[in-house]
């Protein structure tokens, strides 16, 4: 993949000599004489990497990455200097220098320099891609809601974003896709661009629990050598999930309360309390007000949670989504096994709609996959779902 790389030095034959060298990665060059040169090229044609001389006539090379923190934000820069300091790298680096080299006849350096340079922005790319797409499939108008009750859901749903700060709770059966909306409600909130935190309050420990939600500090206990940061800061800005909290061992819902009410917790071994800036929300396949009156569920860890009460109808209440949840089901898995399956027969179709689903969404999920990996066929039939008869 290419990248784009400004190189600005006010010597002609180092100019040359560098250019050269690197036009031969298959990199798009350009060479400049001069900071305001390149100050003028940015703004037309935005580079990835930018190799600037620190010291030039007119403008120096802080003075240029100063500039173009406004003219080209993205850019990788680094500072190239024959007579560099200590004071000159420090300066470089606070203001986002990506790396700070001295100029050498051997330009084996600054190759290297520049291949990790070039390797940080293509996976800085990727990653950014991968954003993109994982948000795209959590957009509210591509939900499929033919049904009243998803229909219903979907109005839910649009509300619940506008509220970036109100905790939720969504309760539904196993299967029925509580983690996916909860996602669909971070990515199109103000939170989107934060990050989604996930905990699963059924397959850890207590003790392993409270570690990862809460980090800890050195020395909290036997092995803890160093602090480590929990998950509660790793959701900083963005969205704490706390899944399947009916399972939540009673001890560690104490421990819970006051991350949901003022986003405070305090890591293990630690003095101070941290208050944090991220939004709760959990899922429970259980009856939280039934677990109450049964004294498995702290009644004031359920109050908090259910601000905003959010249940997920199994599939066998929105008939008219089954259909067309298995299609795009079928177009993801004709991706990945390569195969042109485009329909469902007739007598499928009337059978799908039939199957009561216990296993909800996540089950018609598994037997798309299943019939697309055994058929033979551009339709599936009902022989392609045996699970189903």
């Amino acid at each position: 993949m290419q990248v784009s790389i400004f190189l600005v030095d006010d010597q002609p034959a180092f100019r040359a000599a560098l250019g050269k060298r690197l036009s031969r990665t298959q990199h798009h060059v350009r060479s400049f004489e001069s900071g305001e040169e390149l100050l003028d090229a940015v703004e037309q044609d935005p580079p990835d990497l930018i190799i600037l001389d620190l010291k030039m006539p007119g403008m120096d090379g802080i003075q240029v990455l100063e500039a173009l923190h406004t003219k080209s934000p993205d850019a990788l820069v680094v500072l190239l200097t024959a007579y560099g300091t200590v004071e000159d790298a420090v300066e470089a680096m606070k203001l986002g220098a990506f790396d700070f080299l001295i100029k050498t006849v051997d330009l084996e350096d600054v190759e290297r320099v520049v291949t990790r340079a070039i390797n940080h922005i293509l996976l800085r790319r990727r990653v950014a891609y991968e954003h993109q797409h994982q948000a795209d499939q959590y957009t509210i108008g591509d939900l499929i809601a033919l049904s009243p009750a998803m229909r219903t859901l979907v109005g839910q749903l649009r509300h619940l974003t506008q509220l970036p700060n109100v905790p939720v709770l969504l309760m539904g059966e196993t299967g029925t896709g509580k983690e996916f909306l909860a996602r669909v409600i971070h990515h199109n909130s103000t939170r989107g661009k934060g990050p989604f935190v996930k905990i699963s309050c059924t397959s850890l420990s207590p003790q392993r629990f409270e570690r990862d939600l809460f980090g800890y500090e050195r020395g909290a206990f036997a092995g803890a050598e160093r602090r480590k940061l929990g998950l509660l800061d790793q959701a900083e800005n963005g969205t704490l999930f706390l899944d399947e909290i009916g399972d939540l061992d009673l001890s560690m819902q104490g421990k819970v309360v006051g991350i949901v009410e003022d986003q405070s917790f305090r890591r293990l071994g630690g003095t101070e309390d941290i208050v944090g800036d991220f939004r709760v929300l959990a899922s429970s396949y259980r009856d939280l007000k039934a677990e109450v009156a049964a004294g498995r569920f702290r009644e004031d860890l359920f109050y908090r949670l259910n601000a905003v009460p959010f249940l997920v109808p199994p599939i066998r209440n929105r008939i008219e989504d089954i259909i067309p949840l298995a299609k795009l089901f079928m177009m993801k898995y004709g991706v990945e096994l390569g195969k042109d399956v485009t329909d469902i027969d007739p007598r499928a179709v009337k059978q799908l709609q039939q199957y009561p689903f216990p296993g909800n969404v996540r089950e018609l999920q598994n037997m798309i996959e299943r019939a697309m990996m055994l058929s033979v066929g551009r339709t599936l039939t009902p022989g392609d779902f045996p699970g189903a008869q």
